[in-house]
């Protein structure tokens, strides 16, 4: 039998994640969390590792009601709902990134223009083209392939593991004092990091007969926006994240339309047609 003080340090430990998991989901969704949680800035640090569970999350939820809708209308329509409920979910929290990121990138010439431009709650003009590209290829890229209910599910948790490696390994470089992303200033330990990639990459057992251009294109997008962030802003902002999940999870949509096109591939759990 389990001694009584090893039991309590064991229910001890699954309250201390679950406490995680809420932090990471209040923080990037407008799911609510029991009341009870308790947030911490150390908390939040080690929150990091279920940043990609929290796309397990969306991902099924928006892959529930694409499924269910399509039942009723058109695939189109069905793609259309499930984006819409995905913005819903988590306050277009990374769409938010993605349109700050571009205009800053795109209208500032030095580093300080660049993040007092993000900082801006307005959008500008980069902002809002590359959310329409954005959104339309995610539209047109789901509305194609065969099972886009997967494809959610796949690239939900897996476009969230890249800016988790990215908090790590990469320095914080906007005004701690005034950004929205203050939180984030503080990176997790590397246990927490690689927490998140096995959670994330679990999604790459859903779609085998891609797995390795997968990790390819996301070994290829990551140090592709390293890079990018490195030259522009020597580092990471809460908004370059965002947009660093956006890029991503639409690039893993564009690989998988890519497969299924060239190689008459039909993305389906666990079988390769």
């Amino acid at each position: 039998m389990t001694a009584p003080d090893e039991t309590t340090r064991e229910l001890k430990g699954i309250h201390q994640q679950l406490n995680l998991f809420w932090i990471a989901l209040a923080f990037f969704s407008r799911i609510p969390v029991p009341a009870s949680t308790e947030f911490s800035q150390s908390n939040l640090n080690h929150a990091s590792r279920y940043f990609p569970a929290v796309g397990w999350l969306i991902g099924c939820l928006c892959a529930a009601v694409l499924w269910a809708t399509s039942t009723l209308f058109s695939i189109e329509i069905a793609v259309l709902l499930s984006m819409v409920v995905s913005l819903l979910l988590t306050g277009c929290f990374h769409e938010d990134g993605l349109a700050d990121s571009a205009d800053g990138m795109g209208g500032g010439w030095t580093v300080e223009q660049k993040l007092n431009i993000m900082k801006d709650s307005r959008i500008g003009t980069y902002g809002s083209v590359a959310l329409w590209a954005s959104l339309s290829l995610k539209f047109m890229a789901l509305s194609q392939l065969a099972d886009p209910v997967i494809a959610l599910v796949v690239a939900h948790p897996l476009s969230r593991v890249i800016p988790t490696i990215f908090i790590r390994y990469m320095p914080y470089v906007s005004d701690t004092d005034t950004s929205k992303a203050k939180p984030l200033a503080e990176a997790g330990s590397s246990a927490d990091t690689w927490i998140a990639v096995v959670i994330g990459g679990a999604a790459l057992c859903l779609v085998p007969n891609v797995f390795v251009w997968l990790v390819l294109v996301l070994v290829g997008v990551g140090l592709a926006s390293y890079l990018f962030l490195h030259k522009q802003l020597k580092g990471f902002t809460g908004d370059t994240l965002g947009a660093v999940q956006q890029v991503t999870e639409l690039a893993i949509y564009l690989t998988l339309l890519a497969a299924a096109s060239n190689a008459g591939v039909v993305i389906t759990m666990g079988t390769a047609g």
